[in-house]
Protein backbone atom coordinates (compact mmCIF):
# COMPACT_ATOMS: atom_id res chain seq x y z
CA UNK A 1 0.00 0.00 0.00
CA UNK A 2 1.36 3.23 -1.20
CA UNK A 3 1.57 5.66 1.71
CA UNK A 4 -0.27 8.95 1.65
CA UNK A 5 2.55 12.20 1.68
CA UNK A 6 1.94 13.60 5.31
CA UNK A 7 -0.52 16.96 5.83
CA UNK A 8 0.96 20.37 6.61
CA UNK A 9 -0.28 19.88 10.52
CA UNK A 10 1.66 16.39 10.45
CA UNK A 11 4.66 17.62 8.92
CA UNK A 12 5.04 20.67 11.58
CA UNK A 13 4.29 18.34 14.71
CA UNK A 14 6.57 16.13 13.48
CA UNK A 15 9.13 18.47 12.68
CA UNK A 16 8.55 20.71 16.07
CA UNK A 17 9.80 17.13 18.22
CA UNK A 18 13.07 17.68 16.44
CA UNK A 19 13.97 21.40 17.48
CA UNK A 20 13.85 22.31 21.04
CA UNK A 21 11.68 25.26 21.98
CA UNK A 22 9.11 24.46 19.23
CA UNK A 23 5.17 24.50 20.67
CA UNK A 24 1.87 23.40 20.01
CA UNK A 25 1.44 27.01 19.83
CA UNK A 26 3.27 27.02 16.66
CA UNK A 27 1.45 24.66 14.98
CA UNK A 28 -1.85 25.91 15.57
CA UNK A 29 -0.50 29.12 14.47
CA UNK A 30 0.19 27.59 11.30
CA UNK A 31 -3.37 25.60 11.27
CA UNK A 32 -4.76 29.34 11.57
CA UNK A 33 -2.67 30.88 8.55
CA UNK A 34 -3.62 27.44 6.71
CA UNK A 35 -7.22 27.80 6.98
CA UNK A 36 -7.15 31.49 5.86
CA UNK A 37 -4.92 30.05 2.50
CA UNK A 38 -7.81 27.74 1.84
CA UNK A 39 -11.09 30.35 2.51
CA UNK A 40 -9.02 32.76 -0.13
CA UNK A 41 -8.54 29.56 -2.32
CA UNK A 42 -12.18 28.82 -2.46
CA UNK A 43 -13.34 32.47 -3.10
CA UNK A 44 -10.89 32.51 -5.85
CA UNK A 45 -12.25 29.60 -7.31
CA UNK A 46 -15.78 30.85 -7.15
CA UNK A 47 -13.82 33.72 -9.44
CA UNK A 48 -16.51 34.69 -12.38
CA UNK A 49 -19.38 32.70 -10.78
CA UNK A 50 -20.63 35.01 -8.23
CA UNK A 51 -19.88 38.81 -7.51
CA UNK A 52 -16.38 39.02 -6.13
CA UNK A 53 -14.44 40.07 -9.44
CA UNK A 54 -14.33 43.59 -9.69
CA UNK A 55 -12.78 46.92 -7.86
CA UNK A 56 -14.84 47.76 -4.91
CA UNK A 57 -14.32 51.57 -5.89
CA UNK A 58 -11.86 52.64 -2.80
CA UNK A 59 -8.17 53.10 -2.51
CA UNK A 60 -5.99 51.37 0.13
CA UNK A 61 -3.18 52.71 2.08
CA UNK A 62 -0.87 51.95 -0.85
CA UNK A 63 -2.90 54.36 -3.47
CA UNK A 64 -4.08 51.34 -5.24
CA UNK A 65 -7.23 50.40 -6.11
CA UNK A 66 -9.06 47.71 -3.86
CA UNK A 67 -10.61 44.33 -5.35
CA UNK A 68 -13.16 42.89 -4.03
CA UNK A 69 -11.29 39.77 -3.51
CA UNK A 70 -8.36 42.10 -1.71
CA UNK A 71 -11.13 42.69 0.94
CA UNK A 72 -12.28 39.27 0.93
CA UNK A 73 -8.40 38.07 1.88
CA UNK A 74 -7.73 40.64 4.03
CA UNK A 75 -11.27 39.43 6.11
CA UNK A 76 -10.17 36.01 6.17
CA UNK A 77 -6.70 36.55 7.73
CA UNK A 78 -7.80 38.82 10.25
CA UNK A 79 -10.63 36.24 11.12
CA UNK A 80 -8.67 33.70 10.73
CA UNK A 81 -5.52 34.82 13.40
CA UNK A 82 -7.20 37.31 15.66
CA UNK A 83 -9.23 35.17 17.64
CA UNK A 84 -6.42 32.23 18.33
CA UNK A 85 -5.00 34.19 21.25
CA UNK A 86 -2.06 33.27 19.92
CA UNK A 87 -1.20 36.54 18.03
CA UNK A 88 -0.97 40.15 19.74
CA UNK A 89 -1.28 42.10 16.83
CA UNK A 90 -1.21 41.94 13.15
CA UNK A 91 -0.07 44.14 10.22
CA UNK A 92 -1.92 43.99 6.47
CA UNK A 93 -1.00 45.83 3.43
CA UNK A 94 -4.54 46.68 3.20
CA UNK A 95 -4.72 48.36 6.39
CA UNK A 96 -2.74 51.73 7.13
CA UNK A 97 -2.32 51.00 11.06
CA UNK A 98 -1.91 47.85 12.97
CA UNK A 99 -4.58 45.52 13.20
CA UNK A 100 -5.95 44.96 16.31
CA UNK A 101 -6.85 41.50 18.00
CA UNK A 102 -10.04 40.83 19.88
CA UNK A 103 -9.31 42.26 23.59
CA UNK A 104 -9.53 39.40 25.64
CA UNK A 105 -7.06 37.59 22.97
CA UNK A 106 -4.49 39.98 22.81
CA UNK A 107 -1.76 38.28 25.03
CA UNK A 108 -0.31 36.20 22.04
CA UNK A 109 2.94 35.59 21.61
CA UNK A 110 3.66 36.38 18.49
CA UNK A 111 2.93 39.24 15.53
CA UNK A 112 1.69 38.33 11.92
CA UNK A 113 2.12 40.34 8.98
CA UNK A 114 0.56 39.90 5.62
CA UNK A 115 -0.17 40.56 1.83
CA UNK A 116 -3.34 39.18 1.77
CA UNK A 117 -3.23 39.05 -1.95
CA UNK A 118 -0.40 39.55 -3.61
CA UNK A 119 -1.31 40.31 -7.71
CA UNK A 120 -4.60 41.48 -7.24
CA UNK A 121 -4.10 43.24 -11.25
CA UNK A 122 -4.33 39.66 -12.27
CA UNK A 123 -7.22 38.84 -10.42
CA UNK A 124 -10.30 39.36 -13.70
CA UNK A 125 -8.39 37.70 -15.98
CA UNK A 126 -7.47 34.62 -14.27
CA UNK A 127 -3.07 34.82 -14.13
CA UNK A 128 -1.56 33.22 -10.57
CA UNK A 129 -2.04 35.39 -7.52
CA UNK A 130 -1.15 34.72 -3.88
CA UNK A 131 -0.42 35.45 -0.53
CA UNK A 132 2.17 36.22 1.76
CA UNK A 133 2.90 36.16 5.28
CA UNK A 134 5.23 36.76 8.08
CA UNK A 135 5.92 35.82 11.59
CA UNK A 136 7.06 37.57 14.45
CA UNK A 137 7.95 37.08 18.18
CA UNK A 138 6.44 39.90 19.58
CA UNK A 139 9.01 42.67 21.41
CA UNK A 140 6.40 44.11 24.09
CA UNK A 141 6.02 41.85 27.19
CA UNK A 142 2.29 41.50 27.43
CA UNK A 143 -1.36 42.84 26.68
CA UNK A 144 -2.50 44.61 22.96
CA UNK A 145 0.76 44.39 20.40
CA UNK A 146 1.87 47.56 19.18
CA UNK A 147 3.89 49.48 16.21
CA UNK A 148 7.53 47.85 17.88
CA UNK A 149 5.90 44.47 17.80
CA UNK A 150 5.17 44.83 13.83
CA UNK A 151 8.03 46.47 12.73
CA UNK A 152 11.26 44.47 13.41
CA UNK A 153 14.08 43.61 10.41
CA UNK A 154 13.32 40.14 8.75
CA UNK A 155 16.09 38.88 10.40
CA UNK A 156 13.85 38.66 13.20
CA UNK A 157 11.87 36.21 11.41
CA UNK A 158 10.58 32.95 13.19
CA UNK A 159 8.27 31.62 9.79
CA UNK A 160 7.51 32.93 6.63
CA UNK A 161 5.91 31.99 3.43
CA UNK A 162 3.53 31.98 0.68
CA UNK A 163 0.35 30.22 -0.98
CA UNK A 164 -0.12 30.43 -4.80
CA UNK A 165 -3.25 30.41 -6.48
CA UNK A 166 -2.81 28.58 -9.84
CA UNK A 167 -3.35 25.75 -11.56
CA UNK A 168 -3.29 24.12 -8.03
CA UNK A 169 -3.26 25.95 -4.68
CA UNK A 170 0.70 25.88 -2.87
CA UNK A 171 1.94 26.42 0.73
CA UNK A 172 5.24 26.98 0.92
CA UNK A 173 7.03 28.09 4.34
CA UNK A 174 10.37 28.54 6.30
CA UNK A 175 10.79 28.29 10.22
CA UNK A 176 14.53 28.96 9.35
CA UNK A 177 15.76 25.50 8.61
CA UNK A 178 14.59 24.21 4.73
CA UNK A 179 11.95 25.13 2.64
CA UNK A 180 9.10 22.93 2.33
CA UNK A 181 6.03 22.66 -0.48
CA UNK A 182 2.72 21.57 0.03
CA UNK A 183 -0.40 21.44 -2.37
CA UNK A 184 -4.11 21.33 -1.46
CA UNK A 185 -5.92 18.61 -2.07
CA UNK A 186 -9.28 20.25 -2.73
CA UNK A 187 -10.84 16.75 -1.97
CA UNK A 188 -9.27 16.17 1.46
CA UNK A 189 -9.72 19.80 2.53
CA UNK A 190 -5.65 19.05 3.25
CA UNK A 191 -2.40 20.78 2.40
CA UNK A 192 0.00 17.63 1.48
CA UNK A 193 3.56 17.75 0.82
CA UNK A 194 4.77 17.91 -2.53
CA UNK A 195 8.48 18.69 -1.86
CA UNK A 196 10.33 18.55 1.04
CA UNK A 197 13.34 21.18 1.11
CA UNK A 198 13.22 22.98 -1.78
CA UNK A 199 16.01 24.69 -3.12
CA UNK A 200 16.95 26.72 -6.08
CA UNK A 201 18.52 25.12 -9.40
CA UNK A 202 22.22 25.06 -9.76
CA UNK A 203 21.68 26.71 -13.71
CA UNK A 204 19.80 30.11 -13.92
CA UNK A 205 18.25 31.08 -17.24
CA UNK A 206 15.65 33.27 -16.22
CA UNK A 207 14.78 36.54 -15.67
CA UNK A 208 11.39 38.37 -14.50
CA UNK A 209 10.98 42.22 -14.84
CA UNK A 210 8.90 44.80 -15.98
CA UNK A 211 11.05 46.05 -18.52
CA UNK A 212 7.79 48.78 -19.49
CA UNK A 213 9.74 50.97 -16.07
CA UNK A 214 13.61 50.73 -18.00
CA UNK A 215 13.50 54.81 -19.23
CA UNK A 216 12.66 55.70 -15.51
CA UNK A 217 15.64 52.58 -14.30
CA UNK A 218 19.09 53.51 -12.86
CA UNK A 219 22.07 52.92 -15.31
CA UNK A 220 22.87 49.99 -13.02
CA UNK A 221 19.88 48.31 -13.27
CA UNK A 222 19.73 49.00 -17.25
CA UNK A 223 23.23 47.60 -17.79
CA UNK A 224 22.73 44.54 -15.75
CA UNK A 225 19.52 43.54 -18.16
CA UNK A 226 21.08 44.23 -21.11
CA UNK A 227 23.98 41.86 -19.88
CA UNK A 228 21.36 38.85 -19.33
CA UNK A 229 20.83 39.92 -22.77
CA UNK A 230 23.91 39.36 -24.21
CA UNK A 231 25.07 36.02 -25.97
CA UNK A 232 27.45 33.71 -23.57
CA UNK A 233 27.34 29.70 -24.48
CA UNK A 234 29.47 29.77 -21.39
CA UNK A 235 27.23 31.02 -19.10
CA UNK A 236 23.58 30.10 -20.92
CA UNK A 237 23.29 33.73 -21.56
CA UNK A 238 20.70 35.25 -23.26
CA UNK A 239 18.40 34.67 -20.49
CA UNK A 240 14.85 34.39 -21.18
CA UNK A 241 12.20 36.87 -19.33
CA UNK A 242 9.27 35.31 -17.38
CA UNK A 243 6.89 38.23 -15.54
CA UNK A 244 3.56 37.86 -14.29
CA UNK A 245 3.21 40.89 -12.51
CA UNK A 246 2.69 38.71 -9.66
CA UNK A 247 5.47 38.72 -6.62
CA UNK A 248 4.60 35.44 -5.47
CA UNK A 249 3.64 33.58 -8.83
CA UNK A 250 7.43 34.75 -10.25
CA UNK A 251 9.06 33.86 -7.11
CA UNK A 252 7.67 30.16 -7.31
CA UNK A 253 8.20 29.41 -11.14
CA UNK A 254 11.97 30.75 -10.40
CA UNK A 255 12.99 29.10 -7.14
CA UNK A 256 11.18 25.82 -9.46
CA UNK A 257 12.99 26.49 -12.56
CA UNK A 258 16.10 28.96 -11.55
CA UNK A 259 16.04 32.67 -11.98
CA UNK A 260 15.79 36.51 -10.32
CA UNK A 261 12.98 38.43 -9.91
CA UNK A 262 14.31 42.43 -9.85
CA UNK A 263 11.84 45.30 -9.10
CA UNK A 264 14.50 48.69 -9.19
CA UNK A 265 13.68 51.59 -7.92
CA UNK A 266 12.78 54.09 -10.76
CA UNK A 267 12.10 57.88 -11.11
CA UNK A 268 8.19 56.62 -10.29
CA UNK A 269 9.21 54.77 -7.46
CA UNK A 270 12.17 55.95 -6.01
CA UNK A 271 12.29 54.10 -2.93
CA UNK A 272 10.98 50.96 -4.70
CA UNK A 273 7.64 49.78 -4.97
CA UNK A 274 7.45 46.65 -3.28
CA UNK A 275 6.73 46.49 0.72
CA UNK A 276 9.87 45.69 2.87
CA UNK A 277 7.40 44.14 5.77
CA UNK A 278 4.73 42.69 3.87
CA UNK A 279 6.70 41.37 0.91
CA UNK A 280 10.70 41.77 0.13
CA UNK A 281 11.52 40.33 3.63
CA UNK A 282 9.64 36.98 4.12
CA UNK A 283 10.30 36.02 0.74
CA UNK A 284 13.97 37.22 1.21
CA UNK A 285 13.69 34.78 4.07
CA UNK A 286 12.22 32.03 1.75
CA UNK A 287 14.80 32.57 -0.54
CA UNK A 288 18.10 32.16 1.53
CA UNK A 289 16.68 29.17 3.03
CA UNK A 290 16.90 27.83 -0.22
CA UNK A 291 20.13 28.38 -0.96
CA UNK A 292 19.28 32.12 -3.11
CA UNK A 293 20.02 35.57 -1.93
CA UNK A 294 18.25 38.55 -1.74
CA UNK A 295 19.12 42.26 -2.00
CA UNK A 296 18.21 45.85 -2.49
CA UNK A 297 20.73 46.23 -4.72
CA UNK A 298 23.12 47.49 -1.88
CA UNK A 299 22.81 45.42 1.07
CA UNK A 300 21.30 42.17 2.36
CA UNK A 301 17.07 42.66 2.87
CA UNK A 302 16.79 41.21 5.75
CA UNK A 303 19.48 43.15 7.62
CA UNK A 304 17.11 45.93 6.69
CA UNK A 305 16.16 48.02 9.58
CA UNK A 306 12.36 49.34 8.98
CA UNK A 307 11.66 52.31 10.22
CA UNK A 308 7.48 52.14 8.83
CA UNK A 309 5.12 49.78 8.44
CA UNK A 310 4.27 50.38 5.05
CA UNK A 311 8.10 50.77 4.20
CA UNK A 312 9.09 50.18 0.66
CA UNK A 313 12.46 48.83 -1.22
CA UNK A 314 14.24 47.87 -4.46
CA UNK A 315 13.85 44.05 -4.54
CA UNK A 316 16.37 41.39 -6.91
CA UNK A 317 15.86 38.21 -5.25
CA UNK A 318 16.49 34.74 -6.71
CA UNK A 319 19.48 32.60 -7.43
CA UNK A 320 22.76 33.60 -4.93
CA UNK A 321 25.03 34.04 -8.50
CA UNK A 322 22.34 36.26 -10.07
CA UNK A 323 22.10 38.67 -6.35
CA UNK A 324 25.80 38.84 -6.10
CA UNK A 325 25.89 39.92 -9.97
CA UNK A 326 23.23 42.43 -9.71
CA UNK A 327 25.11 43.84 -6.36
CA UNK A 328 28.43 43.88 -8.81
CA UNK A 329 26.76 46.25 -11.80
CA UNK A 330 25.51 48.47 -8.51
CA UNK A 331 28.78 48.67 -6.97
CA UNK A 332 30.53 49.64 -10.58
CA UNK A 333 27.09 52.03 -11.40
CA UNK A 334 27.01 54.15 -8.37
CA UNK A 335 24.81 56.90 -9.81
CA UNK A 336 21.39 57.49 -8.77
CA UNK A 337 18.18 57.08 -10.36
CA UNK A 338 17.54 59.08 -13.51
CA UNK A 339 15.52 62.32 -12.46
CA UNK A 340 12.34 62.45 -13.72
CA UNK A 341 11.04 64.99 -15.81
CA UNK A 342 10.90 68.41 -14.18
CA UNK A 343 13.23 67.21 -11.65
CA UNK A 344 15.97 69.90 -11.05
Amino acid sequence: MVQSPPTLTQFIIAHGRTYPGATGDFTALMNAVALAAKMISREVNKAGLVDILGATGGVNVQGELVQKLDVLAHEAMVDALGPTGLVCVMGSEEAEDPVPVPENCADGSYAVLFDPLDGSSNIDVGAPIGTIFSIRRRVTLSGPGVLEDLVQPGRNQVAAGYVLYGSSTMFVYTTGHGVHHFTLDPSLGEFLLTTDLLTYPETTHIYSANEGNSAGWSEADRRWVEHLKETDSATGRPYSTRYIGALVADFHRNLIQGGVFAYPADTKNRNGKLRLLYEAAPMAFLAEQAGGAASDGVMRVLDIEPVGLHQRTPLYIGSSAEIERVERFHQEFTGSVPAAPGDD
